[in-house]
Parts: structure tokens; C-alpha cells; sequence
């Protein structure tokens, strides 16, 4: 697992913060709708486990100024905030909650389907004066020894921000703290909250690392303790490294075309440590996954070798007791011919009959046995050149 970082320090008129992130190149965004505008009708705030809108609140200057009990409230008092910020966090939302925010901050239409929909990769894309982003976080379950993703849309603007979560991943409402304690911080705008955002999903990858890190370990032991089930533990952990590499590897392109735009959109030079820090952080998790998937495929074939060998061990096993039994069964059947021959002469002479060749001859006793005597004599000598003996 990789070492916890360091929590860098704000500048010294700033409250310390949990590796802040550093600022998106930060768009133009579209400006506000008129107040004269009639207030779009919008859902009104639900709780967290009703699957809805978690929370909005209004902030200026870094500190909450109202938590809006509707989404047409939160409009209402925004456009009454020429310098507030709108931030607006959402799990699972309707179709009409969704609507009702692209209505209200000209939200771009395929960035909206793609927050319904779900199931997208990392990206980051900027329609119009709107950035959209797309991130992939993951948590590690102890109890089942696997990895759980969950996804993340974030839209960014002048003087809002838009979180649509599908998934428990990751815990934003930490974040919402995080910020809130750093008032300095949190009066840079949306693109500080970006930047917290990122730096929650990154750190929510360390705890998975090292998950997966002691899984490989184990999995080696079984490979070599001989375990018949570590083929189909190696090859569910492989399709949730696909799916962590998925997650991990857009990223650090995102994050470099973030840190490009750094002198175009004027982004602060304490966001752009931060970027750089959270950039540097995904590089190396990036790294790591790719590394376990190395291993991975490595210690599959190791585990194919080994299965291999065994098998041929117990292949050759049944052949050397295949053989062994063919040298007794050979032993037996030369016995048995060596004992059969006497056993036949003797069943001739010992047929009642009247008239026999040598029943009244006085070698035939003497005849017969030397008979026998050379029948297995011969046998025995036949047998043993041949190995059977």
C-alpha cells in the first residue's frame, strides 16, 4: 500500500486543509438567468436516504449563508446573491429534478443524459461555459474481499456546482465539511470544490489499493498451498483491476488538461499546488493498478504451471502404479504356468483307464516326475530371461 500523504499546509494566513486539490482550468460560465425570470418549479429537498437531493446551501465569501429548503428556493437566492455560490448535491435524482437544473443553469442537454443514464467513463468535457466532469470512485468491502465503484458527475460553473452521485461512493458530505471549516479556501469558488471533490475520490482509492494489495498476498500463499478455488479468486480480482484501471487511468489526463489551462482561465496559485498534488497522487495509484494487474496475470500463469505439474504428477503417479501392477500380474501368470505344466502331467496319468501306454512300465513314475521336472524348469528359465521373474 502506498504511504498516506502529507497533508499540505495553505499559505500561512490559511487554515491547514486535508491535501486541498488544485483548480480545474476553470471555463467562462454563462451568466445568470435575469431575476426577472419567473422561478422554475423544482422538487423540494429531500433526505439523503430517500435517494434524492441530498443538500444545496449557498455560500459567500466561504461561509453558508442559507441552506434553501426547494431547488426553486435555492434559484430564487442565488439570483438575490450577485456573489454567492450555489452547491447543490444530489443522489440518484429524478429526471425532473435534472431538468429543472439544466432549465436553471443552462445545462447542456447530452451532459444531462449522461448524469440520468450513468454508467459513463472519467472524462471531462466543457459544453458550452459549463464544465462537465465524470468520475469513477471506489471503496474497498472487507466483508466480501471486493472492490465497490460508484460514479460521479460534477458540473461546474461561474457561481455554482452540481454533484449527481450514483453510487455510496464517495462520502461528499465529508467534503462539504472539509470546506466549510476552510472558509478561505471555499471562497475561491466551484473550482475549489472541484478540486475537494477530486481529492476525496483519490484519497477513496487508497484504502482499495491496499485491499487489493493484501488480497494478491493471500492469493500467492493459496497459489502455492495448492488451493483448487484460487483460479476464480484470481480471475475476479483481475476484472476489478479492469475496472479500477478504467477509473484511474482517464484521470491523469483529465487532470493534465485541467493543469493547461491553468494561465487561460487565471486559476489561483494555491488550486494549482493542489492539482498538482492530486495529479501526482493519481499517477501513482494509476501505476499501482497497472502493476496489479501485471501480477495478477503473472500469478495466473504461475498458478497454470503449477496445476500443470500437478497433474502430470499424479499422471505419472497412476503410471508408475500401473506399471508396478503389470510386474505382479506378470509374476503371477509365469507362477501359474510354471505350476500348470506338472499339474498337467500329472492329470494324464491320472485318467482310469485300462490301457495306458506306461502304466505297467517301471520308469513311467520316475518318467513322469522328471517330466514335470523339465517342463518347469524350462518355464522358469523362459520367464526369467524374460523379466517376469
Amino acid at each position: 500500500m502506498s504511504e498516506r500523504r502529507v497533508r499540505p499546509m495553505l499559505s500561512p494566513k490559511k487554515h491547514s486543509w486535508r491535501r486541498q486539490p488544485s483548480p480545474p482550468s476553470q471555463p467562462p460560465v454563462s451568466p445568470r438567468r435575469p431575476s426577472t425570470e419567473p422561478a422554475v418549479s423544482a422538487p423540494a429537498l429531500t433526505p439523503a436516504g430517500n435517494g434524492s437531493v441530498v443538500q444545496a446551501a449557498l455560500y459567500r465569501d466561504g461561509l453558508r449563508v442559507s441552506t434553501p429548503a426547494s431547488l426553486a428556493e435555492t434559484f430564487r437566492r442565488l439570483r438575490e446573491q450577485p456573489d454567492g455560490m450555489a452547491w447543490i448535491g444530489l443522489h440518484r435524482p429524478s429526471e425532473a429534478e435534472l431538468h429543472s437544473l439544466a432549465e436553471e443553469f443552462d445545462l447542456h442537454p447530452l451532459a444531462v443524459e449522461d448524469a440520468l443514464e450513468a454508467h459513463q467513463r472519467p472524462k471531462l468535457e466543457r459544453y458550452g461555459d459549463t464544465l462537465f466532469v465524470v468520475l469513477r470512485a471506489a471503496r474497498y468491502l472487507d466483508a466480501p474481499e471486493e472492490v465497490d465503484f460508484g460514479e460521479l458527475h460534477v458540473f461546474v460553473g461561474k457561481d455554482f456546482l452540481i454533484t449527481v452521485r450514483h453510487g455510496a461512493a464517495p462520502d461528499l458530505s465529508a467534503v462539504r465539511r472539509r470546506m466549510e471549516e476552510t472558509p478561505e479556501l471555499l471562497a475561491l469558488g466551484p473550482e475549489a470544490v472541484l478540486y475537494a471533490i477530486l481529492d476525496a475520490v483519490v484519497d477513496g482509492y487508497a484504502p482499495v489499493v491496499a485491499g487489493v494489495q493484501n488480497d494478491i498476498d493471500e492469493i500467492e500463499t493459496e497459489v502455492f498451498r495448492g488451493d483448487p478455488e484460487v483460479s476464480r479468486r484470481i480471475y475476479e480480482l483481475s476484472r476489478e483491476m479492469v475496472e479500477f484501471q478504467r477509473a484511474t487511468r482517464p484521470l491523469v489526463g483529465m487532470l493534465h488538461g485541467l493543469m493547461a489551462g491553468f494561465a487561460k482561465y487565471d486559476t489561483d496559485e494555491e488550486l494549482q499546488r493542489y492539482l498538482r498534488d492530486v495529479a501526482d497522487h493519481v499517477t501513482h495509484t494509476s501505476e499501482r493498478v497497472d502493476g496489479f494487474r501485471q501480477a495478477l496475470t503473472e500469478i495466473l500463469t504461475v498458478n497454470a504451471t503449477l496445476v500443470t505439474q500437478q497433474q502430470n504428477a499424479e499422471m505419472r503417479a497412476l503410471a508408475e502404479a500401473g506399471f508396478e501392477q503389470n510386474e505382479e500380474i506378470k509374476k503371477i501368470s509365469a507362477w501359474a504356468a510354471i505350476l500348470f505344466a506338472p499339474t498337467l502331467v500329472g492329470t494324464i496319468y491320472g485318467m482310469n483307464f485300462r490301457e495306458m501306454p506306461e502304466l505297467s512300465w517301471g520308469f513311467g513314475y520316475p518318467f513322469a516326475i522328471g517330466l514335470m521336472g523339465v517342463v518347469c524348469i524350462s518355464l522358469y528359465v523362459i520367464f526369467k530371461k524374460r523379466d517376469w521373474l
